[in-house]
């Protein structure tokens, strides 16, 4: 997340990709890739809209699953068309906050859900908000946005950045601050997590042509969070973003897997995208 993505050499970029990583730009873009532990939780209740007896399936949604990949699960699991669950989530029985315009982004709440005979679409999409509404309708969730000169939505909306941004739990909290610092200095959140969104995409690679997607989604050219959230954040990243560890940071880039380094300057940022180069040269025998 840089303003001026820093120079390497003529003709070389760097520039942040998702959860802060560099990838050099020179005539072909280079994959950072990582992997992350997707925890979820195991969900019963007679409010699954399953029954009817027999043997009974789950569906797993994994955090930061997108609401497209969660319909397509759901289709599958249900054994329907594909887009029926899509289009159950559009017919406004869904309990959602105002501000998400019927859009349940955000709110289809990461867990394994029992699916039986007499599950429907909007059965199982209403267990899933509902979980999101009771978890995120906490008093210390309100508390937090309070403290923190946001809504609750908003709240939701930077956990899933956080979410989509963050190699490991331990780094959800400086995240979540390099955040919210960003959004005090009125600062673009410059995220490309936000921008491969935009982009219906996964990849850890953007191009200085896909920064200027026209999306209000595209951090890069946009001040300010998102239209929604990204995706559907668990537990963690949620406490992340009602308590973001204290901090000045303003950036911040994977070194080497394991070592995230957040800094309050570009002079800082600047200095560690050179030590990631210099171990990225040392790991290809450069």
């Amino acid at each position: 997340m840089t303003n001026q993505p820093p120079r390497t050499g003529p003709g070389r970029r760097t520039r942040l990709t998702r959860r802060g990583r560099l990838v050099v730009l020179t005539g072909a873009l280079l994959m950072v890739a990582t992997a992350v532990a997707v925890p979820v939780l195991l969900l019963t209740g007679d409010d699954s809209g399953g029954g009817g007896g027999g043997e009974q399936a789950t569906l797993v949604v994994p955090e930061g699953r997108r609401a497209t990949q969660v319909y397509a699960a759901a289709d599958r699991a249900l054994s329907v068309p594909a887009g029926t669950t899509r289009k159950a989530a559009t017919g406004g029985a869904l309990t959602l906050p105002t501000a998400a315009r019927g859009n349940p982004e955000g709110y289809l709440y990461p867990a394994t859900y029992p699916v039986g005979r007499a599950t429907t679409p909007a059965s199982l999409l209403s267990f899933m908000v509902n979980t999101a509404n009771q978890r995120f309708g906490a008093d210390r969730i309100a508390a937090g946005a309070r403290r923190n000169g946001v809504t609750v939505y908003q709240t939701v909306t930077i956990a899933s950045i956080v979410q989509a941004e963050a190699a490991t739990v331990a780094d959800m909290g400086k995240v979540a601050r390099v955040v919210h610092n960003r959004l005090a200095m009125d600062m673009p959140l410059q995220m490309d997590s936000t921008l491969n969104y935009a982009l219906g995409r996964a990849t850890l690679d953007t191009s200085h042509d896909d920064t200027k997607t026209k999306s209000p989604y595209n951090t890069y050219a946009h001040r300010g969070l998102p239209p929604t959230p990204i995706g559907n954040p668990g537990d963690a990243a949620m406490n992340a973003a009602v308590n973001p560890t204290p901090g000045h940071w303003l950036y911040f880039v994977t070194v080497a897997d394991g070592d995230t380094r957040f800094a309050e300057t570009y002079e800082e940022q600047r200095s560690n995208v050179r030590e990631f180069n210099e171990n990225r040269s040392h790991a290809s025998g450069n």
